[in-house]
């Protein structure tokens, strides 16, 4: 979907079409969640800090999510896709992957079948999305961002290996900045240069990455359309308004953050065996705390007393304020592998991360 979540606030809000809006708030810990392509041409986008994005476009307009409303829309366009094909994997509310090489109605073009559900998109939700058609998932992303926005992009299976070829590195699946720059020091810039390269030397320098890398300048990925994947982690995090040191306020903000997550566990019926404490401090460092159990966990006075233990195990106090703190559950394990109720406290040893 094109610029999505400011896109529904444009439609529902015909007095912000045209204008640069950002999804977020405009406040010192605030954080852009969507910019709208008009905001974009000023250099605001996603994840971005509202300050920054004021200071870049002083005429922004800034207002609240509303998830709700996304995920309503997200629901009605996934419908249309699930009309044409079973294998649909969401990666997010507005973007997802079909595999329509056998599909419902029986048509035997996939760009056919891609403007159509564009059109449908539009009629549907009054929305614009972008596609990308091409015989496997990297170059379909790539091809979906190609001519955004309302755009359609096909690269032809002939044209795969050329098309890599052009692409630079910063447009490969998990080349991040960091990788990103390593690869520049070894003179590697496209996807030519990195095929230029020996498979079993990119994995030496980069990994199991290297096998992805090497494979994709080809224009090859071999992974398949995935339509129920696996939940790993399910949690929620805040970022909190001034620094916070005082133990009782942490012990208040982590028990709103525990209900959260307890609300979504008991929604998704996701009971994990780990529970991780993200903590990230006034200077940025982070900490992670986490304890696993034998069973799932699936008494929120228990998923409680875990929090409580793991938020004792932190250093913080006046000179270590904290700025965010989140609260994960994950490693779930099937209700017929364990006992449904785990009954008791048993606290070994934390593992702890340094990021």
């Amino acid at each position: 979907m094109d610029a999505f979540y400011a896109s529904i606030e444009q439609r529902d809000h015909p007095e912000y079409r045209g204008k640069p809006l950002a999804v977020g708030y405009a406040a010192e810990r605030g954080v852009v969640a969507a910019a709208s392509y008009e905001a974009r041409k000023f250099g605001v986008h996603s994840a971005m800090p509202s300050l920054t994005a004021l200071s870049k476009c002083p005429r922004i307009i800034f207002v609240p999510a509303r998830f709700d409303v996304y995920r309503e829309v997200s629901r009605q366009i996934r419908d249309i896709f699930l009309e044409y094909t079973d294998l649909v994997e969401p990666l997010s509310l507005d973007e997802a992957y079909l595999d329509v090489t056998v599909n419902k109605p029986g048509m035997v073009s996939a760009t056919i079948i891609a403007r159509e559900i564009k059109r449908r998109i539009r009629d549907t939700t009054g929305l614009t999305a972008s596609a990308g058609v091409s015989v496997n998932k990297f170059l379909a992303k790539v091809a979906s961002d190609w001519r955004k926005p309302d755009g359609m992009f096909v690269i032809l299976p002939e044209e795969a290996e050329a098309f890599a070829g052009e692409l630079k590195i910063e447009q490969f699946w998990g080349v991040g900045k960091v990788t990103a720059a390593k690869m520049h020091e070894l003179g590697i810039h496209t996807g030519r240069d990195l095929k230029r390269f020996d498979e079993n030397e990119l994995v030496r320098m980069f990994g199991k990455a290297g096998h992805i890398y090497y494979q994709n300048a080809g224009g090859i990925d071999s992974r398949e359309v995935v339509p129920d994947r696996v939940r790993k982690s399910l949690g929620a995090e805040e970022t909190f308004p001034v620094d916070i040191a005082d133990k009782t306020e942490l012990e208040g903000r982590l028990r709103d953050i525990a209900d959260e997550v307890w609300r979504r566990t008991s929604r998704r019926d996701f009971y994990g065996r780990t529970v991780t404490l993200k903590i990230k401090y006034a200077d940025f460092r982070e900490t992670s705390k986490r304890h696993t159990y034998s069973r799932p966990i699936e008494d929120f006075h228990l998923f409680w007393n875990v929090a409580l233990h793991l938020l004792g195990a932190v250093e913080f106090g006046k000179q270590r304020k904290i700025r965010l703190m989140g609260l994960y559950i994950s490693n779930a394990m099937e209700m017929g592998e364990a006992e449904a109720r785990q009954l008791y406290l048993d606290f070994g040893e934390d593992e702890t991360e340094y990021i």
